[in-house]
């Protein structure tokens, strides 16, 4: 059966999934422990390519979460665990760049910068599609 990439209900297909589907998603660390969810994807406006995957982590029901945008290249889907797979221990999260819930995130090239090289992966507007 064909699916229709148009229809405003997909969901996923064999290398599509709907943004809907990756928010909430689970992520997990080398060893398949869970560390976080993403909670929202960042999108290069021209482009229209998922720039970072901004994952929450910590807190209980909401409070005291802190959010940790990652370079969407370090994700990788593993269908096995049916989450994120990153090369990043929880310790190694905990120091990286963050925000809380009650910041207006400054999402500026020298911010994004401070986050690709904590991370040592090339930024997105370097790279070529």
């Amino acid at each position: 059966m064909h699916t229709d990439v148009r229809n405003p209900n997909i969901k996923e297909t064999h290398t599509l999934v709907a943004s809907d589907m990756v928010v909430g998603t689970s992520v997990y660390d080398p060893q398949g422990n869970h560390i976080g969810s993403v909670e929202r994807l960042i999108l290069e406006k021209e482009s229209g390519r998922v720039s970072y995957a901004v994952l929450s982590f910590g807190g209980f029901l909401g409070i005291g979460t802190d959010y940790y945008p990652l370079p969407w290249s370090m994700l990788t889907y593993d269908e096995g665990l049916g989450g994120f797979r990153v090369s990043l221990t929880k310790e190694q999260l905990e120091k990286a760049p963050k925000y809380g819930a009650d910041v207006d995130y400054d999402w500026s090239r020298e911010n994004g910068q401070r986050i690709h090289d904590y991370y040592g992966v090339p930024p997105y507007w370097t790279t070529v599609m």
